[in-house]
């Protein structure tokens, strides 16, 4: 599952010029938090990740799909390169429980379009299929 999961991210990452860190975050057993799956990108320390802490962490929670045009006007936001200019994390459900996410970072401000939401929505109902 893991080397299907990180093609994923290899596919995204090589065919669009502003997805720069594309990875996968998943519900941590029955914690509260996210714990980071495969991705392609710079390396992170953020490998956990507390429900409501940062953009994963909110989706975790809300289960909305969160798009951030601009991380340094975001509050709730962590940090992961000061290259990051932008992030969008769409939610992943399985049997309509939120078992993970998609999380894309760009180096290019404002660069996600509702295309690329819809696009990420398809992506995570494809994953969804393979995990179930």
């Amino acid at each position: 599952m893991d080397e299907r999961l990180l093609k994923i991210c290899e596919l995204l990452e090589a065919n669009v010029a502003y997805y720069n860190w594309v990875g996968f975050y998943f519900k941590n057993g029955d914690k509260n938090e996210l714990k980071l799956g495969p991705y392609v990108g710079e390396p992170t320390d953020h490998t956990i990740i507390p429900f409501g802490k940062g953009i994963c962490g909110q989706v975790a929670i809300s289960n909305e799909n969160f798009v951030v045009p601009d991380v340094a006007a975001q509050d709730n936001y962590i940090a992961c390169s000061i290259t990051v200019k932008a992030e969008i994390v769409i939610p992943i459900f399985v049997n309509g429980e939120n078992i993970g996410q998609i999380d894309i970072d760009s180096n290019t401000p404002d660069p996600f379009t509702e295309a690329d939401e819809r696009f990420l929505e398809f992506v995570c109902k494809e994953v969804a299929q393979l995990i179930q």
